[in-house]
């Protein structure tokens, strides 16, 4: 599975969120240890914070609501910071925002449920990213359909244990994921598993 040299291994626990610096010629693999686990993934230049991947101006040059093996990782400078290079699953989605707080208090009343959110907040602390507005993310490993009225669908994750994709970092980039915290529904297959970064060079 892995090219090059092994780096860096960081498990992100079941319901929390990790980070990490991936420079440039880098590859990061996100792994789903379990299978049935989507992950929520955000990307920052390294060298300017302001700049970050965004799934909005993705849709755009891609020209696609698909991720396919090739496609950049565009950010909001309409540049990729990251290239998609190798996908075991295939299905992945770029529409819907972490879950928050409100998704849990409005959706499910829960006041004190962890969310993706917050995971990634905490987890680009240590990088002085946890107080910015955070970007909408990629929901790796994330299996939404479109029904025959265009509406989505979600269902379980496609995603085996073992399964990866493999992201070769364009230039520095700070990232951070969050092993997604939704068991109230099909998301992650009503559990919530561990996720684990490789990086390699």
């Amino acid at each position: 599975m892995r090219n090059g040299t092994l780096i860096e291994e960081i498990v992100v626990p079941a319901y929390e969120g990790r980070s990490a610096r991936v420079r440039k010629g880098q590859t990061l693999y996100i792994i789903d240890v379990e299978g049935k686990q989507v992950g929520d993934f955000v990307c920052f230049n390294a060298a300017d914070h302001d700049e970050h991947v965004s799934p909005v101006h993705m849709r755009a040059s891609l020209s696609s609501i698909r991720l396919k093996i090739g496609d950049g990782l565009y950010s909001n400078c309409r540049q990729p910071l990251m290239q998609l290079t190798q996908d075991t699953v295939g299905r992945h989605d770029f529409f819907f925002p972490a879950c928050d707080y409100y998704r849990y208090k409005v959706d499910f009343g829960q006041d004190e449920h962890p969310n993706c959110h917050d995971n990634l907040q905490k987890a680009l602390q240590q990088y002085g990213l946890g107080n910015r507005e955070l970007p909408d993310p990629i929901n790796w490993f994330m299996n939404n359909k479109l029904d025959d009225n265009l509406d989505y669908v979600i269902e379980e994750p496609l995603s085996k244990p073992g399964d990866y994709v493999a992201l070769l970092a364009l230039t520095d980039v700070i990232v951070a994921l969050s092993s997604c915290s939704q068991d109230l529904a099909p998301v992650n297959g009503f559990k919530v598993t561990p996720l684990l970064m490789q990086i390699t060079g």
